[in-house]
């Protein structure tokens, strides 16, 4: 019999009925005793967090209890049929057109071809019909340079316009290619625009041609172009700066009617110093025998009391030098440095220059405003 000291290890018996074998045997009974549950309370560890919903069960469960922003979640139907994927066809063959989602297919036409599906934008029948009816007559006579379309409807109605020889005086004709227009008994012809900004000397009047044989601006810009062209406006031959020359009647229209209103400042240089009383009632605007001009602002130039700078809108004849004449003033220079937005920048006295296509937008458009 084997004796146990101080220093060998302790050794267990196990219990009747654990052994296994392979013959079988009783197996232990399996204990389900509960272990008590723990207190609570001082001494006895911390509280339980307090729920803040419901029993708290497994997020599987379909019982389970939680926020309506937890339980908002996509839900994703998994009988919904799949979307069908279309592959592009490449090869000669029929074409379903319904196949195409998201696409008008009712304004494309199909075009079948080698290299693949082409789809063309049917062409407008607006457009194709302008170019099959023509040019409206009060049109093309505009674009000649002789008018406005509104002119040219007054020269229709009074029978000065002929169309291959008989005479036209209903509004709404159209010009078709290779017709014959006359003005006057003058054939006619649509020109190109051309549009020339001119810095005016002194001694040069502002007309086509003079009676009294006087130098007119015409004879500055003689090689500019082969269109005719016409001053838009008037300024008084011992007056210098902007001029703009043009054969587009309806521009033309546009900038020298004085409903238009369209912006101008003049450097003036008088006689004698302008008093401080007078330099405020010109502010204030003049009534004069054909009615209030209203200035939209006035300053002297380098504090010198003989010259300021006016810029109104008035479209009225000689204007400038009326308001000085007014209070009895003498003009003795007056130059035009800016109308409807362009400027002297870069054109010195008797140059001239063609106006950029940015230019004319802004003048067409009232941009410069």
């Amino acid at each position: 019999m084997r004796t146990s000291n101080n220093n060998d290890k302790k050794s267990y018996r196990k219990p009747a009925g654990t052994d296994k074998k392979r013959s079988g045997g009783a197996k232990p009974e399996k204990s389900f005793s509960k272990k008590a549950p723990a207190k609570t309370g001082e001494g006895f560890g911390k509280p339980d967090k307090e729920k803040k919903f419901g029993k708290k069960l497994d997020k599987a469960s379909k019982y389970y209890d939680a926020p309506d922003y937890i339980k908002k979640k996509k839900t994703i139907d998994r009988d919904a049929k799949p979307l069908k994927k279309i592959k592009p066809k490449t090869d000669e063959g029929s074409f379903n057109a319904d196949e195409i989602r998201g696409i008008d297919t009712s304004s494309l036409k199909v075009k079948k071809i080698n290299k693949g599906i082409k789809t063309t934008t049917k062409k407008s029948s607006k457009s194709t019909g302008k170019l099959q009816e023509g040019v409206r007559l009060n049109k093309y006579i505009a674009n000649a340079g002789i008018c406005s379309r509104r002119e040219a409807d007054t020269f229709i109605t009074t029978g000065l316009v002929s169309i291959n020889g008989k005479i036209v005086t209903e509004l709404g004709v159209r010009v078709m290619p290779g017709d014959e227009v006359k003005f006057n008994d003058e054939r006619i012809n649509p020109e190109k625009k051309v549009y020339i900004l001119l810095n005016k000397p002194k001694d040069y009047v502002t007309t086509l041609d003079d009676p009294e044989g006087r130098r007119t601006v015409m004879e500055l810009i003689k090689n500019a172009c082969d269109e005719r062209v016409y001053p838009v406006g008037r300024l008084d031959r011992n007056t210098t700066g902007l001029l703009l020359l043009t054969n587009d009647g309806d521009l033309t229209k546009k900038l020298t009617h004085p409903s238009h209103n369209k912006k101008k400042i003049y450097h003036v240089e008088v006689d004698q110093p302008i008093s401080r009383d007078h330099y405020e009632r010109i502010a204030a605007g003049v009534e004069l025998e054909d009615g209030l001009i209203i200035v939209d602002a006035i300053s002297y130039v380098d504090n010198l009391k003989t010259e300021v700078g006016i810029e109104l809108h008035s479209g009225r004849n000689r204007i400038v030098r009326r308001i000085m004449e007014h209070f009895g003033y003498n003009v003795k220079r007056l130059d035009r440095v800016y109308f409807a937005g362009l400027s002297k920048l870069n054109l010195p006295r008797g140059r001239w220059r063609f106006l950029t296509d940015q230019e004319v937008i802004r003048l067409k458009t009232g941009m410069y405003e």
